[in-house]
């Protein structure tokens, strides 16, 4: 399916399911992303928000997630890979995994670094937003870390919610300190 490209989009941007034909194009490389602050929610009991911290600019860097191996034969029964094409080139991928709750989880989505930015990656967002309504589901979960704070504003901003907090995943790990953030979007938004 191609989607009408926001204001701002290169207009050669097209959005759509991968395909078997377009298979080698889930193993879309891992760019580096800056680390620049983080995303402090808090919880009243009733309803999330949330503050960012700014790190000392000697604590800011950048990071780069490993590359995912990623299946197509293996995954492409319980799994939807979109992707956002510029011309032939993959330029941006959503990975959206079935579960058995009422929320397709997005466990990854990156888009090439000369191309952030530009819309692609709320344009991907939109479509799996599209993917949940189709499939009669509630919306689409998430989980990012709150030292990513790019993300996490970006979340927000297309109609994420903090849904929790996980504060232990990174105990005796080499990133410890982290925490992550559970979001949420039903399809409603």
């Amino acid at each position: 399916m191609e989607m009408k490209t926001p204001k701002g989009v290169n207009s050669m941007i097209e959005i759509q399911l991968i395909d078997e034909a377009h298979k080698k194009d889930i193993r879309l490389k891992n760019d580096s992303f800056p680390l620049y602050g983080r995303l402090v929610p808090s919880y009243n009991g009733k309803q999330w928000s949330y503050t960012t911290q700014k790190f000392p600019p000697e604590e800011c860097g950048e990071m780069t997630f490993p590359d995912e191996p990623y299946d197509y034969d293996k995954m492409a029964e319980c799994t939807f890979f979109v992707g956002a094409y510029a011309g032939e080139r993959c330029v941006g991928l959503a990975v959206l995994e079935r579960s058995f709750f009422k929320y397709l989880y997005l466990s990854d989505l990156k888009v090439a670094s000369g191309c952030r930015g530009k819309g692609v990656g709320r344009m991907l967002i939109e479509r799996c937003m599209e993917i949940a309504k189709e499939q009669k589901m509630q919306g689409v979960s998430l989980t990012v870390q709150d030292n990513n704070l790019s993300a996490c504003l970006f979340y927000l901003k297309v109609g994420f919610r903090i849904g929790g907090l996980d504060t232990e995943t990174y105990n005796g790990t080499s990133q410890e300190g982290k925490a992550d953030i559970e979001m949420y979007r039903d399809v409603s938004c």
